[in-house]
């Protein structure tokens, strides 16, 4: 009996050493190490909502606040990603690969729902276009990229393909002004769905 608990606890182990843990990056939004093309729209620190760590960033002003308030390419909206209110945050990944990404956003309507995401000063298809539309007035992780098919977006299609371990820059672009997120996720696990 004790040969075979032994043997069980050895199998155990051996499996566990040999199965590659996914890893994963949490940051905070607030601790962005710089802003640009904040000419127009800019991100600003907020405190309360219950936000994580007591803060958020939120990019302001707000003017599009429903579908009947006039969109201005450039100015309240933009699908270039890169091109309005650019946060940069300096991220050390434990490894190379596909990280999956999510974002904690708060949301109050139709048009605060939406960001761009990049890394390294590129701007992938696949950080295009993230989108929101459950959870309305409460923190809510999502990972969607809207798409001609699916306006509220589809799981599984935002990524970043990091080169290699060690320090790298990520970016955040408005899409919609408004927009309000209290932290991000990078994992290499595309099932992992973080806990809100």
């Amino acid at each position: 009996m004790k040969a075979a608990v032994v043997a069980f606890l050895c199998l155990v182990a051996v499996s566990v050493v040999a199965a590659a843990p996914p890893h994963a990056v949490m940051v905070q939004a607030e601790s962005f190490i710089r802003q640009e093309k904040a000419d127009v729209r800019k991100w600003e620190i907020h405190k309360g909502l219950g936000a994580s760590g007591g803060a958020y960033v939120q990019a302001v002003p707000d003017t599009r606040k429903t579908h009947d308030d006039k969109l201005i390419k450039g100015e309240n909206f933009s699908d270039t990603p890169g091109e309005l209110a650019v946060l940069t945050y300096n991220v050390r990944f434990p490894a190379p690969g596909r990280y999956y990404l999510w974002v904690r956003a708060y949301s109050t309507g139709t048009e605060d729902n939406g960001i761009h995401a990049g890394l390294n000063g590129q701007w992938p298809d696949s950080g295009r276009r993230m989108q929101w539309c459950e959870g309305k007035k409460a923190w809510t992780w999502a990972s969607k990229q809207r798409t001609a098919a699916n306006h509220c977006g589809e799981p599984g299609k935002i990524w970043l393909d990091v080169p290699s371990a060690g320090m790298h820059t990520v970016h955040f672009s408005l899409r919609e002004d408004g927009f309000r997120f209290d932290q991000f996720l990078l994992t290499t696990d595309p099932a992992h769905q973080p806990v809100t």
